[in-house]
């Protein structure tokens, strides 16, 4: 009978790389490590790693090996989770991934139903890039992914890409620097102080070709991850901002800010994103459906 505690060992150094690696993550000593994985290779007369350089390199057996482990450490991390999720005192726990370069207020709106539901709700939240969190939603040690477009066509994964929603959008700045800018939207941008995402954010992209478009150059001051640090900056006058239309009401509130225009030529989409499992916490469908209701409707 398969020994799951050296394939695990296995499982583990295939995914760190290194025997050093996965020693530090399982507090094992490498040579316990490399021990183990003799055992294994012996036991079944096969050699599951070539060894290059300092690095190891899955063999054509140990690659077959691996899309097995995946399967059974993914359906052991389901099967843990759907004992987590049974009928008891604690509440249930709905592991969510949010692409960091979501506006945050977005997600919150998204997840704020899990937590007035009826049922006893705990959400635990990561906030990583689109591949990261794909990657931990895959061994399903997440349940759920808010992201701002599907799954990639590169990605290799048997997932559902739900569309909750789009929105249009909008910029903003602090009525003393609107007071500044010169001309009708979007030609008062030209020269004027602007604060972006980030070159790694797709939305970056759509913003600076619709500047092309228009012949608009502005200043750029600073690019940012995170849109509540860009809205924190904007609030304080540095330079215009944008954020989605469907919550341009609340950021002019919270951020004592002014929506300058508009544009439907940008548009940002919503995405929830799950794998379908043989036991789906009940709470996911629901909450993606009161979502693209409520949220987009």
């Amino acid at each position: 009978m398969m020994n799951y505690k050296h394939l695990h060992y296995f499982w583990t150094v295939a995914k760190e790389g290194s025997v050093t690696k996965a020693s530090q993550r399982l507090h094992l000593t490498p040579q316990t490590i490399s021990g183990q994985l003799s055992l294994l290779e012996e036991y079944y007369s096969v050699k599951l790693f070539n060894k290059v350089g300092r690095s190891l390199e899955l063999s054509e057996v140990g690659n077959q090996v691996m899309s097995y482990a995946d399967e059974i450490f993914s359906l052991g991390n389901e099967l843990e989770q759907m004992l987590l999720d049974l009928p008891a005192v604690r509440p249930q726990l709905l592991k969510v991934g949010i692409v960091d370069v979501l506006a945050k207020s977005i997600t919150h709106q998204i997840l704020l139903p899990a937590l007035t539901d009826e049922q006893s709700i705990r959400l635990d939240c990561r906030e990583a890039d689109l591949d990261s969190l794909l990657a931990e939603l895959t061994l399903h040690r997440l349940d759920l992914v808010i992201a701002d477009r599907a799954i990639p066509e590169t990605v290799s994964m048997r997932g559902v890409s739900h569309k909750l929603g789009q929105s249009s959008m909008s910029f903003f700045a602090t009525p003393e620097l609107k007071a500044q800018l010169k001309g009708p939207f979007p030609e008062c941008l030209n020269n004027a102080p602007m604060l972006l995402p980030n070159t790694h954010n797709e939305l970056s992209s759509h913003i600076e070709q619709w500047l092309t478009k228009h012949h608009i150059k502005p200043r750029i001051i600073a690019e940012f991850d995170d849109s509540a640090l860009m809205k924190a900056f904007g609030q304080e006058g540095v330079g215009v901002f944008n954020a989605p239309s469907v919550i341009e009401h609340e950021v002019e509130q919270e951020n004592n800010v002014i929506a300058i225009g508009k544009t439907d030529e940008i548009i940002e989409e919503f995405y929830a994103i799950y794998v379908e499992k043989r036991v789906n916490p009940p709470i996911l469908k629901e909450l993606i459906k009161r979502a693209s209701n409520a949220l987009f409707a």
